[in-house]
């Protein structure tokens, strides 16, 4: 059964993601911020990390860079829901920084159910080749 770190400050879509992966026989360990998500990672072994970009106490891609570091060989899903002021003002693409920063693939919030499970998927190696996904890219 695959293990999936879920790491989201929103209580909501932390559960509803939760309930999501579970349905779906994964065993999903759901975390409120990054340091609490980083403990679960110094105790467990995971399969794909589900990061929020944005998160308080752990802001902007420190989270990503961190999470990256401490599990290099874990493929990183960061998620993103970030709204910005003025859609005509130029602003950074955050999810594609998160790719540079390590995240092998990048959700944008509000996301499908079906979109979040073909992601993870894509992201699990196949069984006893010990490969990991060599592309990278933000899904729409």
């Amino acid at each position: 059964m695959p293990r999936i770190l879920v790491v989201d400050d929103d209580p909501m879509v932390g559960a509803t993601i939760e309930v999501l992966l579970q349905r779906q026989g994964f065993d999903v360990t759901l975390t409120d911020g990054g340091e609490t998500g980083l403990a679960a990672l110094e105790t467990q072994n995971f399969d794909v990390m589900l990061v929020d970009i944005f998160m308080p106490h752990m802001r902007g891609f420190e989270s990503i860079r961190i999470f990256h570091e401490r599990a290099p060989a874990v493929p990183l899903i960061a998620m993103s829901g970030y709204a910005f002021a003025s859609s005509a003002s130029p602003s950074p693409d955050f999810l594609r920084m998160a790719l540079e920063l390590g995240a092998t693939r990048c959700l944008r919030k509000p996301f499908t159910p079906d979109t979040l499970l073909t992601t993870i998927r894509e992201c699990i190696a196949v069984p006893g080749d010990g490969s990991q996904p060599k592309d990278k890219k933000e899904v729409p």
